[in-house]
């Protein structure tokens, strides 16, 4: 068996980084960019308004008074020249008059015809937007995962379309006799498959698409007319039948079809049985069939693999650290993964494990939001102890 970091380099050296295609900003949302877009202006193009009020042609004291000569709007300025004694009605966003050298905002200001008199003192710059404030023509934004906020910078570049990695497109197989879909009548021995309906929304959650093929089952002929209909993915996800039992045939059916294995079995729990390598030209990961191993080994290197493929940097999980809401056993020989829950009592983060954590179960896993890492042969800890968590 392979530590878990040794495993997790062999499955992110399968995922290479995918080409690339232009989209239009509207579709652009949660996708890489994959190369810098430049600014084709600058933002503010010019020097504007930042508040409702009135530009002055000078600086002013409390008392001031000024002529108001016109009125400049967002998308139409005053096309005149400001006096030392003359303003303009103007609005935010406006284009700052020739001449103007401070705004007052209108609270500040009495009207009397078209006179105005400060009550409170404008200094040189204030209430003024400089031109280029924000970004100048030639400014770049670097590669990354687009935001709602990226996508209303790159609009404001006047850019209109950007370079995208393409989405990973994974193909999960489930196996097993013992499974049927939800919604369906299960037999006595049947159980409803729920794992790839979990990793199917990790794997569109990380920006690839999900394609869930059929259920394979416990034959030969099965999994090799299901394996079949990955051609096109870019990750083959199997989930179950990596093991060693008489009906465990996704390792023998992947050899027979050229299976290049990267690794079989690691030292951590749950998760023993994972297996990964490039089968049919396509990378393969596969994941145990408990549910809890398979979601948990999803979240550790499936959703690794797929950043790694959309060219993101540090695509390894985040490891937080936190203090122990209770005391833990000590630990064996592999590297466990404790379902635990986050929280703040005292505004420092703490992070309780579940009593329970047999890897059959659900209920508890849907209350999860984090995991515990307790590295292999670690000693019992008493709550309050650092230990170091993945989000989940």
């Amino acid at each position: 068996m392979i530590s878990v970091a040794e495993a997790l380099a062999r499955c992110l050296a399968l995922a290479a980084p995918l080409g690339l295609e232009t989209l239009p900003l509207r579709a652009a949302n949660g996708r890489v960019m994959a190369t810098p877009a430049v600014a084709k202006l600058t933002q503010p193009p010019f020097a504007a308004s930042a508040m409702d009020g009135y530009a002055l042609g000078a600086e002013a004291a409390i008392g001031d008074s000024f002529t108001v000569i016109g009125e400049a709007g967002a998308g139409h300025g005053f096309a005149g020249a400001l006096t030392a004694k003359q303003a303009t009605r103007i609005f935010t966003g406006a284009p700052l008059p020739k001449g103007a050298v401070t705004i007052a905002i209108q609270e500040d200001i009495s009207i009397t015809g078209d006179q105005i008199t400060l009550n409170a003192a404008a200094r040189a710059g204030d209430n003024i937007r400089p031109r280029g404030q924000d970004f100048a023509l030639g400014d770049s934004l670097q590669p990354r995962l687009l935001r709602p906020n990226d996508l209303a910078l790159l609009a404001a570049m006047n850019v209109a379309k950007v370079q995208v990695r393409r989405r990973p497109i994974v193909a999960l197989i489930a196996s097993g006799d013992e499974l049927v879909m939800p919604g369906e009548d299960p037999g006595p021995d049947q159980i409803i498959a729920s794992n790839t309906f979990a990793l199917a929304a990790m794997v569109e959650a990380a920006g690839g698409e999900a394609r869930m093929l059929p259920i394979a089952r416990d034959t030969e002929a099965s999994l090799r007319a299901v394996f079949a209909l990955s051609e096109g993915a870019d990750l083959i996800v199997t989930v179950g039948g990596a093991s060693v039992g008489d009906h465990d045939l996704v390792g023998k059916v992947a050899a027979d079809l050229g299976l290049e294995r990267a690794f079989w079995k690691i030292a951590m729990r749950p998760g023993k049985p994972l297996m990964a390598g490039r089968v049919l030209g396509i990378p393969m990961l596969g994941l145990p069939g408990n549910p809890v191993s398979a979601i948990v080994c999803g979240h550790l290197f499936m959703v690794p693999m797929l950043k790694a493929m959309l060219g993101l940097p540090d695509p390894a999980p985040q490891t937080l650290r936190a203090r122990l809401g209770r005391d833990l056993p000590a630990n064996g020989p592999r590297s466990h993964y404790m379902r635990a829950r986050i929280s703040t009592p005292d505004g420092t983060p703490t992070v309780t494990a579940f009593e329970r954590q047999d890897s059959a179960l659900l209920t508890i896993l849907t209350q999860a939001d984090a995991l515990i890492i307790l590295p292999p042969n670690s000693a019992a800890l008493p709550a309050g102890s650092l230990v170091e968590y993945i989000a989940i």
